[in-house]
């Protein structure tokens, strides 16, 4: 069998027909958008057409709320640096204890280096956000609320509307990293109350290198990168037009199918948890089963180590990741499933399948084939199996 790639909350592959799109803007229409010329202006009316398809997607109101940057991270730093700089006399940035790095490694910054007191909100054993925590959290000196919208480990969704209307009431502002969820769940931003949202578009099978912040029309704003007048003065450097060609073309095509998709998605996950819990026992699935992205499933495998599994799976032609790509490498469990509390002995065996809108059912039954064999084999020499006490598979009761 060809090579299954389920990792795809890492990184998808980019539609080809979007990558065709791209490739007359490195050498046929390749002038500055920012010239009024001819060929400037061209690749300009392309950059427009690009910001209209992404607002499409998300549901913003106006196109010019859309800041084309460099990623997920940078839209991240620039949202919260922002909201420092523009609350003056608030010092205070609420996020959860789940968020990607690139949130926790800025909120460890600010507090280490700038003074800015952080409040990282728990979660549940399923992943959701602990709300009374956060009623308690807010307050006068809060300047900024940074919640993720969907997590990129175990696909649990946080009610990421609501929580905006939490903040406001403090008038504190709401920006939400919704890297993983765009592209997979409807977005109509327009009807909610969220100032700032941060996406990349590698996430919906465009090209890397490239996302976007979403800025609300009215809400105070602080450039982080300085320079020339692009984005309206609001992020400065020349435009990356092939990848924004690119991204707006995945949003396209992504906006057209992706309610028809995600049930696809959903379904095939399912099948998957379900044959790796009936086939295998002795595992359970991560994060929230009722609200949950609709590609995402973290099955932790107990009393193995998950990098053991990793290594068999690409020995046999799978691809799949043992927590979010940004800190694979490292044998402790993921932050998330230690923030879940979820038992060391299953934290260190949990695998995420991620799938997406190219995964077929054959890929699905051929993971279900070679994982009985796999972990039943490394069993066989971990020094901690055992079947005495084990606990119930699926959903664990323990973590309702």
């Amino acid at each position: 069998m060809d090579p299954v790639y389920h990792d795809n909350n890492a990184t998808t592959r980019v539609f080809p027909e979007t990558v065709a799109k791209m490739l007359p803007y490195f050498s046929e229409q390749f002038g500055n958008a920012s010239s009024i010329h001819a060929f400037g202006s061209e690749v300009g009316g392309a950059l427009r057409k690009a910001r209209k398809s992404l607002q499409a997607l998300i549901g913003a109101e106006f196109d010019h709320e859309i800041i084309f940057t460099s990623g997920g991270t940078e839209s991240n730093n620039t949202a919260i640096r922002s909201a420092l700089q523009v609350m003056p006399g608030r010092n205070e940035v609420i996020t959860s204890t789940v968020e990607h790095p690139a949130i926790l490694s800025l909120c460890d910054w600010l507090e280490k280096h700038e003074g800015v007191v952080v409040h990282r909100i728990p979660v549940d054993k399923l992943g959701r956000l602990e709300i009374d925590a956060y009623r308690e959290a807010l307050s006068e000196k809060t300047a900024i609320v940074s919640f993720m919208w969907a997590n990129n480990e175990t696909g649990t969704i946080f009610p990421v509307d609501g929580l905006a209307d939490l903040a406001h009431e403090v008038g504190a502002l709401f920006h939400t990293d919704a890297v993983q969820a765009v592209g997979k769940v409807p977005i109509d931003l327009k009807s909610t109350e969220i100032d700032m949202l941060s996406l990349s578009s590698h996430k919906f099978h465009g090209p890397k290198g490239l996302g976007a912040l979403y800025l609300r029309k009215g809400t105070r704003f602080r450039p982080l990168l300085r320079g020339g007048h692009q984005e309206r003065g609001r992020r400065a450097g020349t435009e990356n037009a092939p990848a924004i060609i690119g991204l707006g073309h995945a949003a396209e095509m992504t906006l057209q199918t992706m309610a028809e998709d995600g049930a696809r998605m959903a379904a095939l996950r399912d099948k998957l948890e379900t044959g790796l819990i009936e086939s295998i026992g002795h595992c359970f699935v991560t994060g929230d089963p009722h609200d949950r992205l609709p590609n995402t499933a973290t099955v932790a495998f107990e009393y193995i180590e998950g990098e053991a599994i990793l290594l068999k799976l690409n020995a046999a032609g799978i691809a799949a990741s043992s927590g979010s790509a940004c800190t694979s490498g490292s044998l402790e469990p993921s932050h998330v499933l230690r923030a879940m509390d979820i038992p060391f002995t299953a934290a260190h065996g949990a695998i995420r399948f991620s799938l997406s809108r190219e995964t077929t059912e054959a890929e699905i039954d051929h993971v279900l084939k070679v994982m009985p064999e796999i972990i039943a084999g490394l069993r066989t020499m971990s020094p901690f199996w055992s079947e005495a006490g084990a606990k119930p598979d699926g959903f664990n009761p323990e973590y309702a």
